[in-house]
C-alpha cells in the first residue's frame, strides 16, 4: 500500500472513529470531523513537532481547536497517534467522568493545549501562545541554537471569524507581526442555522490582508498535498501571521453532506453505515477498531516524532552546559517557588501617606517585575490610569520581542484571551488591566481562565462609585457580586497597600485566576495589627473588643470607614469588632473553627459595608444584620457626594449601628 493510500485510510480512520463516538454518545458534532479530518491529520503527521509520550514538551508546536465542538476529531487524532487516550476513552465520549468531554478541556485530556468551546476564544489564545513563543525565543535562543522554536496552529470553522474577539485578536496579531501563528479556516459555509449566506458574506481574505496577514487558499480540504504546500508556505513567512482558507464539505461522505443537519447531531445508525460505505471503510472492522496497517504506519510516525523530541532534549542539555547563566534564568522562568517574596521586607513596606490601591498596585507590580523576569502584562489603552506599566522594561511590539509591557489597545475581550494563551504556553507569568466596569467585555475570557485553572491576574481599577464624575457607565456596582459567584476564581478588594501586596503575593503563588478590584481614590494606610499573611485567610479581625456586641464587616475603601465608626461607637460604650474581608472565596474555604473565631455565632448584630451590590453579604450578616451597599446604578457627581448619597458616611453607619442594637 503506497503512502498516499495509507494517508487516505488514516484520514478515514479519524472520520469513522469520530462519527462512531458521536453515535454511541447520541450527542456531538460529526460534520466538521468528517470535513476537516484531512487537515488535522496532515498537521500532526507531516508538519507539527509534537511528542505523544511527552504532551507538555515545552518546544512542541501548539495546536488549538478553536471550533471546540469538533472535539471527537481531536480525541480520535490523539488516540491514533498514541497519546494517553484509549479506545475505551473514545467509547466513553461525553460520558460521566470521562477524559473525552463534549468540548476540549486541558485539565482533563492529555494532548489538549487549550480548553475551547466558546467560539473565537481559541483564535485569541493562539495569538497569546505565539506571543509567548516570540518572547521566550528572544530570551533564550543563541545564534544557531534555537531552544525555543515552534509554531502555533489554530483550526476554526465559519463561526470563529464572526466573533468579535477573533477580530480583536487577529488585528493585534497582524500589528505585532506574529509570523509563527498559522490559522486554518475550515470553510464549509455551514453554521447551525444553515448556509452562511444568511449571516456572513464578507470577504474574509480581504479582511485579513487589511490586518497585515498573509492569506492563502486551498480549494479542496481532501487535497493533502495542496494543504501541505500551503502550510510550508505559511511557515516560510516570518513577518506576517498566516490564514489558510480551506474549502471543505461539512459531513463529508455522509448522506447529509453540505447540510446543517450534519453539524450538531448524530448521523443515525443508517446514515452512519452509509457514510462508512461511501468512505470504503473495511466491513470486517468492529466499532472503534483501527486498521492494523494504519496503526503500524502512524506508530512509525509517532516514533520518529519521539526521536526528534529526544534530540531536542540532548540539544537542550548541551545548551544548559554551555550557557549556565541562561540556564539559571530558564529555571527561574519555570519555578513555582516564590517563598523569597514572602521574606522580602521591601515588598511589605508600608507607605507613609494615603494612596489609592491602584497606586499601591503600581508599586507592587514593579517590585514583582524586579523579582520575576518572566512577568509580562499590559492594559487595554489605560496603562497610565490603572498604573499597570512596568518601569524596568519597555513595550513588546513587532520590533521589540523583549518588552514586558503589552499595549493591548481597546480590545478588552481579546486581552483576556490572549493572556490565557500566554499562560497556556508556559514559562511566563502574566496580568492584564482595565477599569473594573469594562470587565463586562471580558467575562467569558475570565470564565475560561477559571475553567482552565490558569493563574491569570486581572487588575481592575476604579472599583466603585468612587469613580465619581464619570457617572454610572463607569461605576461598577454588580461586578464584585458577579465574580464572587463565578467558580474557581478569587476576587480581592484590598483596603490598603499591605492588603494589595498580600493579594498579589497570593495571586503569584496561586494556580487559579485572581481579580484585584482597586480604588481610584486615596485610602489611608491602616495600622493593622495582624500578620501580613492573614490576607490568605480571606477575612480577619482588624480591630477587636473584649466582648463584641456588634461586628462591622467591610472590604476595600470601606474598611477605614468601619474603623472610624467603631471608634465613635466605642466612645458611646458599644463594643465593636471590625473585620476586613478582602476575599470572600478564601474565607469560605477556611475551617469552621477559623470562621467561628472571626464571625462567632453568638454575635448576630452585624453590619456589612461595601460600595457595591449587597447580594454577597447576606450569608455573613444573618437575619439580624444590615448591609450598606449599592443596589442601584451610580450617578455623576464628586465621589464624596455619591458616597454620602448611598449611605457611606460616618453618621449613617453609626445610626445604623444604633438601630440594630
Amino acid at each position: 500500500m503506497n503512502q498516499k493510500t495509507l494517508d487516505q485510510l488514516a484520514v478515514n480512520t479519524l472520520r469513522v472513529h469520530s462519527i462512531e463516538m458521536v453515535e454511541k454518545a447520541n450527542s456531538g458534532h460529526p460534520g466538521m470531523a468528517l470535513g476537516a479530518a484531512p487537515l488535522i491529520y496532515t498537521l500532526y503527521a507531516k508538519v507539527m513537532q509534537h511528542s505523544p509520550k511527552n504532551p507538555t514538551w515545552i518546544n512542541r508546536d501548539r495546536f488549538v481547536l478553536s471550533a471546540g465542538h469538533a472535539s471527537a476529531l481531536m480525541y480520535s487524532l490523539l488516540h491514533l497517534f498514541g497519546y494517553d487516550i484509549s479506545r475505551s476513552d473514545l467509547e466513553n465520549f461525553r460520558q460521566y467522568k470521562s477524559i473525552t468531554p463534549g468540548h476540549p478541556e486541558i485539565v482533563i485530556t492529555p494532548g489538549v493545549d487549550a480548553g475551547t468551546g466558546p467560539l473565537g476564544q481559541g483564535v485569541a489564545m493562539g495569538v497569546g501562545m505565539a506571543l509567548a513563543e516570540r518572547y521566550l525565543a528572544h530570551t533564550f535562543n543563541k545564534a544557531g541554537e534555537d531552544i525555543i522554536d515552534h509554531f502555533t496552529y489554530v483550526l476554526h470553522g465559519d463561526g470563529c471569524p464572526q466573533e468579535g474577539v477573533a477580530a480583536e485578536a487577529c488585528s493585534f496579531a497582524g500589528m505585532h507581526k506574529l509570523g509563527k501563528l498559522i490559522m486554518i479556516y475550515d470553510r464549509n459555509q455551514i453554521t447551525i442555522d444553515g448556509s452562511i449566506d444568511i449571516s456572513f458574506t464578507e470577504d474574509v481574505g480581504a479582511r485579513y490582508k487589511a490586518y497585515g496577514w498573509q492569506v492563502l487558499t486551498v480549494d479542496d480540504a481532501n487535497d493533502i498535498e495542496a494543504f501541505y504546500a500551503a502550510l510550508k508556505e505559511a511557515q516560510a513567512e516570518t513577518e506576517k501571521p498566516t490564514i489558510i482558507i480551506v474549502h471543505s464539505h461539512i459531513g463529508y461522505g455522509s448522506p447529509v453532506q453540505d447540510s446543517s443537519k450534519a453539524h450538531g447531531a448524530p448521523l443515525g445508525k443508517e446514515n452512519l453505515e452509509k457514510t462508512k460505505e461511501n468512505l470504503a471503510w473495511p466491513k470486517d472492522l468492529a466499532p472503534f477498531e483501527t486498521p492494523a496497517v494504519v496503526k503500524n504506519y502512524v506508530d512509525a510516525i509517532a516514533e520518529e516524532l519521539t526521536s526528534k523530541e529526544r534530540a531536542w532534549q540532548e540539544k537542550f542539555m548541551a545548551w544548559r552546559s554551555k550557557y549556565p547563566d541562561l540556564a539559571k534564568k530558564w529555571d527561574s522562568f519555570f519555578t513555582e517557588d516564590f517563598s523569597f517574596l514572602e521574606n522580602d521586607e521591601g515588598f511589605f513596606k508600608i507607605p507613609e501617606k494615603s494612596e489609592a490601591t491602584r497606586e499601591s498596585s503600581r508599586k507592587v507590580l514593579n517590585l514583582l517585575s524586579e523579582h520575576l523576569p518572566n512577568l509580562i502584562g499590559g492594559s487595554a489603552d489605560l496603562a497610565g490610569s490603572n498604573k499597570s506599566w512596568l518601569d524596568n522594561s519597555h513595550a513588546f511590539d513587532a520590533n521589540n520581542a523583549d518588552g514586558k509591557n503589552i499595549h493591548y489597545g481597546i480590545r478588552e475581550f481579546a486581552m483576556s484571551c490572549i493572556m490565557n494563551g500566554i499562560l497556556l504556553h508556559g514559562g511566563l507569568k502574566s496580568y492584564c488591566a482595565t477599569f473594573f466596569t469594562f470587565s463586562d467585555y471580558m467575562r467569558s475570557g475570565i470564565r475560561s481562565s477559571a475553567l482552565m485553572d490558569l493563574p491569570a491576574i486581572y487588575v481592575f481599577t476604579h472599583d466603585s462609585i468612587g469613580v465619581g464624575e464619570d457617572g454610572p457607565t463607569h461605576q461598577p456596582v454588580e461586578h464584585l457580586a458577579s465574580f464572587r459567584a463565578m467558580p474557581n476564581i478569587l476576587t480581592f478588594r484590598p483596603a490598603d497597600y499591605l492588603e494589595t501586596a498580600g493579594a498579589y503575593l497570593y495571586a503569584i503563588k496561586s494556580q487559579r485566576p485572581t481579580i484585584l478590584a482597586l480604588s481610584r481614590q486615596n485610602l489611608p494606610q491602616i495600622d493593622l495589627a495582624y500578620s501580613r499573611r492573614e490576607i490568605e485567610r480571606g477575612a480577619y479581625i482588624v480591630q477587636d473588643a473584649e466582648k463584641p456586641e456588634l461586628i462591622l464587616l467591610a472590604s476595600g475603601s470601606e474598611v477605614a470607614l468601619a474603623l472610624e465608626a467603631a471608634g465613635v461607637l466605642k466612645e458611646q460604650d458599644v463594643s465593636v469588632r471590625v473585620v476586613s474581608m478582602p476575599c470572600m472565596e478564601l474565607f469560605n474555604e477556611q475551617s469552621a473553627e477559623y470562621k467561628e473565631s472571626v464571625l462567632p455565632k453568638a454575635v448576630q448584630k452585624r453590619i456589612a459595608i461595601e460600595a457595591g451590590s449587597s447580594l454577597p453579604w447576606y450569608r455573613y450578616v444573618g437575619p439580624e444584620g444590615k448591609i450598606v451597599g449599592v443596589d442601584d446604578f451610580g450617578m455623576s457627581a464628586p465621589a464624596d457626594k455619591i458616597f454620602e448619597h448611598f449611605g457611606f458616611s460616618l453618621e449613617s453607619i453609626v445610626e445604623k449601628a444604633k438601630e440594630i442594637l
